[in-house]
């Protein structure tokens, strides 16, 4: 088939804290284990007052964030130039390789946030400090 639907409530949601490697303990939806990206990777992120994904960078993949519901603040920029940035519903924001990003829910309620990410590797968090300090 050259296409495939999927509405979010067929994909589980999964809770990150059953699984030791992949930090931080919140839970997704995983859509592109149930559409056939080839390219990216694409995934719904729940979080609770308070949680985050904590202040990284990725080597090769480059992602694209947007604000379904809930009250963030992001953390952008490379290390030393990092910025604040308060994002709600409707907003986009982009972490191109080797620039560090995070962001936390500082909502009363739960935040939701789309992550698409490519290209589709296998692409852990690096410490943005220890990237700056290598190209020295």
């Amino acid at each position: 088939m050259e296409y495939d639907v999927v509405h979010t409530d067929d994909v589980p949601l999964t809770d990150l804290s059953e699984t030791d490697e992949v930090p931080p303990d919140l839970q997704i939806r995983a859509i592109d284990d149930f559409l056939p990206t080839d390219h990216l990777q694409l995934k719904l992120w729940y979080f609770e007052p308070g949680e985050e994904i904590q202040y990284h960078a990725h080597a090769e993949q480059e992602e694209l964030y947007y604000v379904l519901e809930g009250e963030f603040s992001l953390k952008l920029g490379r290390s030393g130039a990092e910025e604040y940035v308060e994002a709600g519903p409707g907003t986009f924001w982009v972490a191109k390789p080797e620039v560090g990003h995070g962001h936390r829910n500082v909502g009363d309620e739960e935040g939701v946030v789309l992550a698409i990410g490519a290209p589709a590797v296998d692409d852990p968090g690096l410490d943005p400090h220890e990237l700056d300090d290598a190209d020295d």
